[in-house]
């Protein structure tokens, strides 16, 4: 009896550190490949000749896709076991890869990077689920602080990767270098990962559901893109209008595609991932913003631009573990607090930015900005997969995909519409400098002002522990 369970014992272990190497890997993976395309953008569109806001949709259409996909994939994987999506998402981002790497023109690399997000909306939905159904509770806050650390870890690695890679072969060896990566994430999954980890088994897809969340995110962001035109106001106004049908069909519906009845019921999750969605709205733009501040005023090569841009995700990779070990003892809507306050104040200090800026104070602003966010990330996930039941971990690790995405979606859409507003459809050039550092200062007050309305929901979602 005693050598069965201890037979037990140590194979539970095992999957639990293979379930934590894979989510890690797969973490560190996803946001390299998001960094390191940052610092590539100049020079994809000196190939494509393209303008500042179809250049954006290089960026944006990767994080649209991924966000329309999110809702329907993670219900997926719920019905039909998250090893199982996770690995076909591995697949598809490996192939995508592999084919951005390849593109002919501007408009191919954003299907391929439109087809790059739904595979990296299968990964998002179903990693951190996984690794939440093996941990026991009293070591979650601590190994979702190591998944996060990865995030970081794969952004710090990209800027300068990515500028490395661009500046010594060219852009397309961005997309090419992390395929053979991510097909060896495939053969780990497969061979590692025991379980299937279904939560909704025997359900049915909520296809309309689906479809109308899928068509109010696209509309929003195409509406986003186009203002000032009036077609443009045209389609926010129908994405905002889709989002609310889309709430009131969920409720509805007996077996919902999201459950949004957990936003009603539950007020620490649905602050939470309030607090997620408005935190990476105000944040996500930042490297965008930088990596195309750094290039065309302070004219640094891609990798000079990326060592500056590494110090905000090194500090983040550093102190996002310690966040999540103190979020098992302490509140985490403290600690997610405090650092939401510190991330505004490294918003605010880089609204002052300018030609004449000095690089070490641009380093210590990206600096602050990250221990800022890495304060809040951990202990915000921690709190968000903490408040649910167990049969709800794959919608909850949904809920921070889609808030992430959508954040960061909203962030790159504020970028757009302040190039779209004062620059128009032309590419970044030497007389259009002034323009372009006036819409980088209005879309960082825009991320500061979000920012300030952030700390009020995180403050207040209430205790995750009753004493």
């Amino acid at each position: 009896m005693d050598s069965a369970r201890t037979q037990q014992e140590a194979e539970d272990k095992a999957q639990r550190w293979s379930a934590l190497l894979v989510a890690a890997l797969s973490s560190f993976l996803t946001p390299f490949m998001l960094s390191s395309v940052n610092l590539a953008l100049p020079a994809i569109g000196d190939h494509f000749k393209a303008d500042a806001v179809l250049l954006s949709w290089v960026a944006t259409a990767y994080l649209v896709a991924a966000a329309v996909a999110l809702v329907p994939v993670g219900k997926l994987a719920d019905i039909h076991g998250r090893k199982k999506v996770f690995i076909w998402g591995m697949v598809l981002f490996t192939l995508t890869s592999l084919l951005s790497g390849l593109a002919w023109s501007a408009a191919a690399l954003i299907v391929f990077r439109v087809a790059q997000g739904v595979g990296v909306a299968m990964i998002f939905a179903t990693g951190i689920a996984i690794v939440t159904s093996v941990f026991p509770l009293a070591e979650r806050g601590r190994v979702l602080g190591i998944t996060v650390a990865a995030v970081y870890s794969g952004l710090a690695c990209g800027p300068f990767a990515g500028g490395w890679l661009t500046e010594t072969f060219s852009w397309r060896s961005v997309f090419l270098f992390p395929a053979p990566l991510g097909l060896g994430l495939v053969l780990v999954a497969f061979w590692k990962l025991k379980g299937e980890w279904t939560g909704a088994r025997g359900e049915r897809l909520d296809i309309a559901g689906s479809a109308i969340y899928a068509l109010a995110v696209i509309a929003l962001m195409c509406g986003i893109s186009v203002l000032p035109d009036w077609r443009g106001g045209l389609l926010v106004v129908a994405g905002f209008g889709g989002l609310a049908g889309f709430v009131w069909w969920e409720l509805r519906v007996p077996q919902p595609v999201f459950e949004v009845r957990l936003f009603r019921l539950n007020r620490v999750f649905a602050f939470s991932c309030l607090a997620a969605l408005i935190h990476y709205g105000a944040t996500f733009g930042v490297t965008f913003l930088m990596s195309l501040f750094l290039q065309y005023i302070n004219n640094l090569s891609p990798q000079q631009a990326g060592l500056v841009l590494i110090a905000q995700p090194v500090v983040m990779a550093l102190f996002s573990p310690f966040a999540g070990k103190l979020s098992d003892r302490l509140e985490p809507r403290l600690l997610a607090s405090a650092g939401m306050g510190i991330t505004a104040l490294a918003l605010l200090l880089l609204t002052r930015i300018g030609a004449d800026t000095r690089l070490w104070i641009i380093v210590a602003c990206l600096t602050i900005l990250g221990f800022g966010f890495a304060l809040f990330s951990s202990p915000n996930m921690n709190a968000i997969m903490s408040s649910v039941e167990k049969r709800y971990y794959g919608v909850a690790s949904g809920s921070v995909a889609t808030m992430r995405l959508l954040g960061q979606m909203l962030s790159l859409g504020i970028v757009t519409l302040m190039f779209a507003l004062l620059i128009g459809r032309a590419q970044i050039t030497p007389e259009l400098h002034p323009a372009f550092l006036l819409s980088v200062r209005y879309a960082l007050l825009v991320f500061f002002g979000l920012c300030l309305s952030g700390i009020y929901f995180s403050f207040s979602r209430g205790k995750l522990r009753e004493k």
